[in-house]
């Protein structure tokens, strides 16, 4: 027999059944209608369904059956008009028969009941697909106490030995190497001593001060942040499940779990972790999941990477917020208290939103080729029991996870300290900018006032200098220094007794003096009256001569036989007479 695809809706009197039945006849139908109970046979389909509510078979009834898309509807009225049917969507819950549905023997063979777990066990090994490329081990009997040891993990610890029997790369899917030889007290302080060394200051402090990207990932929305607070009411109305996540509940077997007061706790405490390890990476990712989607998500859960139990909802919070500042892409607090909101909206919109999270889980675990393991540990489980819990469980989770609070302290990783001395720092080096922009400005002025200064200190030497110069001229010509009667240049004698230097060039005397710095203008008339006493005492004056006389002609006398040299006529006149010894030289 084959179950078919099925889906049901409600509205206040009637319950609508949609059942996918391709390639059947229509004169093979068959129904069965009893209260909470409903069967349905089409060949080759069968479906048994134990319905949340009473509903009747009093003519009211319709079906209608499309042969193209190879769908049966069925509308039957419920037994109380206005009755609310819970938990419709919980697909693989309805599946399941309340209690045994099948006769048990009169007469059992006790010595195959005490070898094996049960009958339906043997069968079960039976159908099954021997797999030969398997390496065989001769059985071995273990005595209870042997059984005892072996510790239990998965959903509400009742699991055993399974990573034993896995391969060697299968067991990389969580951190601790030995689990069944490892007591739940020594995997919490492995967990905590490897988080102690994962943790990366220098990592953390950087998504703490350039948190661009992060603050752009705290203003996403997911998906269940937009549930209304009405739809919050009736969450089973307000989520609505594919395709694919409708197949996969039909996929899933059924069955009851059997847990005491401590496995139970324990259970909806490693579900918060679940969740909030999930949460965390849908919004590290914007709902956009990737190829590190797995790993992220195992790795920020206690539960599913070391196989943690926890007894108390503080405990979870802490472990989920130490993990998440040690070891994903993005390390910041803020995306843990996100996280911690998002799971408590998870849980306050009810089973189906709960259900539709791990779905997406499980999804994302089955494409990966070491995680699926997760799904036959933990996933798996949890798809299959929160359909069967009470909601009022699940609102009061949610509730407490409200009121919950985690503080960095509580992490017990120095953040608060770690933070105050990178914010000392940053201070320390904002000043130290602020003092060298300071000396910056400040020697700009000086620069300045400096070139300004060196410019006045310039100016008095220029009117110095040429003071000196004026000074110089009055000296040579008798006072007559007017800018608009320069100097004219007289024409010099072949036998002129002082010695024609080329223009531009110095005797060394007059190097020295010009790169002696120049002296005040009073200095500079005692250079003048120094200079016309040497002259004096070289050169010989004649008074008689005449001042006609041209220069170059003899005297009348006779007597010197030199030249006079006579200057301009508009100065003073100065009559310069060669000596005898003067011409007798070469």
């Amino acid at each position: 027999m084959i179950t078919p695809a099925f889906d049901l809706s409600q509205d206040p009197d009637y319950l609508t059944l949609s059942i996918r039945v391709p390639y059947t006849r229509t004169s093979e139908f068959d129904l069965f209608i009893d209260g909470t109970d409903f069967k349905f046979y089409a060949k080759p389909y069968f479906l048994r369904l134990t319905l949340p509510g009473r509903i009747v078979e009093d003519g009211r009834e319709k079906a209608i059956f499309d042969v193209d898309k190879g769908l049966f509807t069925l509308r039957v009225p419920k037994e109380t008009a206005g009755e609310h049917f819970e938990g419709l969507q919980m697909l693989t819950s309805l599946l399941a028969p309340k209690g045994s549905r099948s006769a048990q023997p009169l007469v059992e063979d006790v010595t195959l009941a005490e070898s094996t777990d049960g009958a339906g066990d043997v069968e079960e090994e039976e159908d099954e697909e021997f797999d030969w490329q398997v390496e065989q081990e001769v059985y071995m009997e273990r005595s209870e106490e042997e059984l005892g040891a072996l510790q239990k993990y998965g959903f509400g610890n009742q699991r055993s030995g399974v990573f034993a029997r896995l391969q060697e790369e299968l067991c990389d899917v969580i951190d601790i190497k030995n689990p069944e030889g490892t007591s739940a007290a020594e995997r919490r302080r492995a967990r905590l001593q490897a988080e102690a060394s994962a943790f990366s200051p220098d990592h953390y402090l950087a998504d703490l001060f350039e948190d661009e990207e992060i603050k752009g990932l705290l203003k996403f929305r997911p998906w269940w942040a937009k549930l209304t607070a009405s739809s919050e009411e009736d969450g089973e109305s307000a989520v609505a499940f594919t395709e694919a996540e409708k197949e996969q509940l039909r996929k899933f077997t059924n069955r009851s779990y059997l847990l005491d007061k401590t496995s139970r706790y324990q259970a909806w405490l490693g579900l918060v972790d679940v969740l909030l390890a999930y949460s965390y990476e849908v919004r590290c990712t914007e709902g956009e999941h990737n190829v590190e989607s797995p790993w992220t998500i195992r790795k920020l859960s206690g539960t599913l990477c070391w196989l943690e139990t926890y007894s108390s909802l503080h405990e979870v919070l802490v472990s989920f917020g130490r993990r998440a500042v040690c070891y994903p892409l993005f390390r910041h607090f803020a995306l843990v208290t996100a996280a911690i909101c998002d799971t408590a909206k998870i849980l306050k919109s009810g089973k189906a939103c709960v259900l539709k999270c791990l779905l997406d889980l499980h999804k994302i675990f089955r494409e990966n080729d070491p995680a699926y393991i997760l799904n036959d540990l933990y996933i798996t489980d949890y798809c299959i029991w929160i359909q069967r819990v009470k909601s009022k469980k699940v609102t009061e989770l949610a509730t407490s996870l409200q009121k919950a609070s985690l503080q960095k302290e509580d992490l017990d990783l120095e953040l608060d300290e770690l933070e105050r001395a990178a914010a000392m720092v940053m201070e320390e080096e904002e000043e130290e900018e602020e003092e060298d922009e300071q000396r910056a400005s400040s020697r700009t002025p000086e620069s300045s006032s400096d070139s300004s200064s060196e410019s006045e200190e310039s100016d008095p030497e220029g009117q110095g200098c040429s003071g000196s110069m004026e000074e110089r001229e009055r000296g040579r010509g008798g006072g007559n220094t007017r800018k608009d009667s320069p100097l004219q240049p007289q024409p010099s004698s072949s036998a002129s007794p002082i010695p024609q230097t080329p223009a531009g060039a110095l005797l060394p005397a007059q190097q020295r003096e010009a790169d002696a710095p120049l002296p005040a203008p009073q200095g500079c008339r005692t250079l003048i009256q120094e200079l016309g006493e040497r002259l004096a005492e070289e050169l010989r004056v004649s008074p008689d001569s005449p001042r006609s006389q041209p220069s170059g002609a003899e005297t009348s006398g006779g007597s010197s036989g030199g030249s006079a040299l006579e200057p301009s006529p508009r100065r003073d006149p100065l009559l310069i007479v060669q000596t005898q010894e003067a011409l007798s030289q070469p």
